[in-house]
């Protein structure tokens, strides 16, 4: 390659002379040269960038984008689970109080070592990394959950073997059948009166159904009243020991005795009309010490997770009160 020759007119000799550039200044001139190219080229390759999509580079934002997606199903999922965990801890926590009279497990322990998050950050804000973060953290709190549950229900078993006559003997199964109900009444807690229009707690579960259906003991125990009780029509109260005690009302039949011992399951009486009440059904009651208990924690033995559900549901909106 031929080398460029330069030249500068000289005004004294009239002539134009060759110029010799120094070295430095040979290296200048070719710095600049490949600085513009460097320059032009970056420009290039970045509006090329820029602009258009590289098959590669089209393929891993459709892999990130596809990620992002299966991450946000998997934070659903982990909520899904944790929420039935938290169903589940709430049930075994009734069933401590209720069936064994015995402290639940406290929230410290079920979650011990862990901090429980509540609110999120909406996850179209969320970086994968932080994605990820959040998914291992609930992952690792329902772990915990299922390990504590595990040890809840080893202790229940413990207890339950040395327990099986206080079992027997508390109220756990609805008194009457699920195929012979017509409709939850009213469920237990403050109610206007039918009759008298106030507000006044309704102690018991109404269950409606039709006259001479049959009505059955929900635990073992004795039978302490099988009269006549006013407002009540009919009624039989069954003590089961363990300070619990049960009441039937309205009844059209009572077939059983004072002193009468009885089991779970044994046929008691009829659904009726009488005494105080409006309509067909059985006002049925749970008391603990005296005092008055929501019956909807005492059905663990014959309803199914999704009958357990429907009922309670039943109860919390069922404001008709029959009596």
């Amino acid at each position: 390659m031929r080398l460029k020759s330069f030249f500068k007119y000289n005004p004294v000799t009239d002539q134009y002379e060759r110029v010799y550039p120094t070295r430095r200044e040979r290296i200048m001139a070719s710095s600049r040269q490949y600085l513009v190219g460097a320059v032009i080229g970056i420009g290039v390759f970045a509006a090329a960038y820029f602009i258009f999509d590289f098959p590669r580079e089209r393929q891993l934002k459709a892999d990130k984008e596809a990620l992002t997606s299966q991450l946000s199903i998997l934070e659903q999922r982990a909520d899904d689970a944790l929420k039935v965990m938290e169903q589940i801890a709430e049930r075994d926590n009734n069933f401590y109080r209720v069936m064994m009279q015995s402290e639940p497990m406290t929230a410290a322990q079920r979650y011990a070592g862990l901090e429980r998050q509540r609110n999120y950050e909406q996850l179209s804000n969320l970086s994968e990394s932080e994605l990820v973060k959040n998914v291992t953290g609930r992952l690792d709190c329902l772990d915990q959950m299922i390990v504590m549950q595990i040890k809840s229900y080893d202790k229940l078993q413990q207890l339950i073997m040395s327990s099986q006559d206080r079992i027997d003997h508390i109220p756990a199964i609805q008194p009457v059948a699920e195929n012979k109900l017509r409709a939850m009444a009213s469920g237990y807690g403050y109610r206007t009166d039918p009759i008298y229009g106030t507000q006044k707690l309704h102690e018991g579960m109404d269950f409606s159904a039709p006259i001479g259906t049959e009505v059955y003991a929900t635990g073992n125990g004795t039978v302490v009243k099988a009269d006549w009780d006013g407002s009540y029509g009919n009624l039989i109260t069954i003590d089961h020991g363990y300070n619990y005690t049960t009441r039937y009302a309205h009844l059209s039949e009572i077939l059983v005795k004072n002193g009468q011992r009885v089991k779970r399951g044994d046929l008691i009486g009829r659904i009726g009309n009488t005494g105080k009440s409006t309509g067909p059904h059985l006002h049925y009651e749970v008391r603990l010490n005296g005092a008055p208990q929501n019956p909807v924690n005492y059905y663990f033995l014959d309803l199914t997770p999704e009958q357990y559900e429907a009922m309670i549901h039943q109860a919390e909106n069922a404001g008709h009160v029959m009596d």
